[in-house]
């Protein structure tokens, strides 16, 4: 992700959605192109090409070693190419299929993507699934998500009929309870009409917002369902989904982990932790593989 991306925090975020609400929005944004092999295109779910790290080759076939192709599903603000360039070489280089999407996007607005209502993004991450599932033939696949892109797959495993598709979700700094963007959605009463046009402009950005109807459903009943293994991997320095610990899920065969608990040296914030950490990325692969898992600690990032 180019340097300029990464200082996009809160503030910028609550600017974007004003921005965009006052954009004209006359020009559909693109998707990228999927090969024919891969079956229909569903609207709006979009593949990136398969770069030449070697994911989202659609001809790819699960190893024995590794059965399940590894669906990776970005952030708010992200792409299916700029919030993996890390991730998903990492993990085709251990011998994993991988794949990527654009979810949520927005009439005019080009390559930020993950903006439309998180409850129809999830419905675009389940025909990716399936499109997924029929290229390669396996049964079931490992969702790796950051951001809204570790906690909008949980809308898909529980209300969406994603649980019978899905073995694992691995969170990176999920926004499983919403999040207060550092205090400042807090000051949204104090700006009339600010949350109105947060919703009606980038409607995920409301959604994520602590305490917002969408994050009431996603949490009601319980957060995990049967037959689905949860990873979530936090930072204590994520300064945009805050507090850091409302990422942490309850329910059985749930594993939380802070990276710094793992190394102390690691100074990701949320950006990073979803972009390069080496420590993420090794406790991601350990989730992915647990019968082969081995200790995360500050020597991971040679690995």
């Amino acid at each position: 992700m180019p340097p300029w991306k990464r200082l996009l925090g809160p503030a910028a975020a609550l600017l974007l959605a004003t921005a965009v609400g006052l954009t004209p929005t006359a020009t559909a944004a693109p998707t990228a192109a999927v090969p024919a092999a891969a079956g229909p295109v569903t609207a709006g779910a979009a593949a990136a090409p398969a770069p030449r790290s070697g994911w989202n080759d659609w001809s790819c076939k699960p190893s024995a070693a590794h059965p399940r192709p590894v669906v990776l599903v970005h952030g708010t603000l992200g792409n299916a190419v700029d919030n993996w360039l890390g991730l998903a070489p990492y993990l085709v280089a251990r011998g994993y299929c991988v794949y990527s999407l654009d979810y949520g996007q927005l009439p005019g607005v080009p390559f930020f993507h993950g903006l439309g209502p998180v409850d129809t993004s999830a419905g675009q991450l389940g025909a990716f699934v399936d499109r997924v599932l029929a290229a390669t033939g396996a049964s079931e696949t490992d969702l790796v998500g950051h951001s809204q892109g570790g906690m909008m797959p949980r809308y898909y495993l529980k209300y969406l009929g994603g649980a019978a598709k899905v073995n694992a979700l691995i969170g990176i700094a999920p926004s499983n309870r919403g999040t207060t963007l550092s205090g400042l959605t807090r000051l949204l009463p104090y700006f009339p009409g600010a949350r109105e046009l947060i919703s009606s402009a980038t409607p995920a950005f409301a959604d994520q917002i602590a305490g917002s109807a969408f994050i009431e459903k996603l949490n009601e009943g319980g957060d995990t369902v049967p037959g689905v293994r949860y990873t979530v991997i936090a930072t204590r320095y994520d300064q945009v989904v805050t507090p850091y610990r409302s990422q942490f899920l309850t329910g059985p065969d749930v594993r939380n982990v802070v990276v710094q608990d793992l190394c102390a040296l690691d100074a990701s914030e949320h950006v990073a932790i979803g972009l390069f950490d080496r420590i993420a990325h090794h406790e991601v692969a350990n989730a992915l593989d647990p019968a082969r898992a081995t200790t995360t600690n500050c020597a991971s990032v040679f690995e």
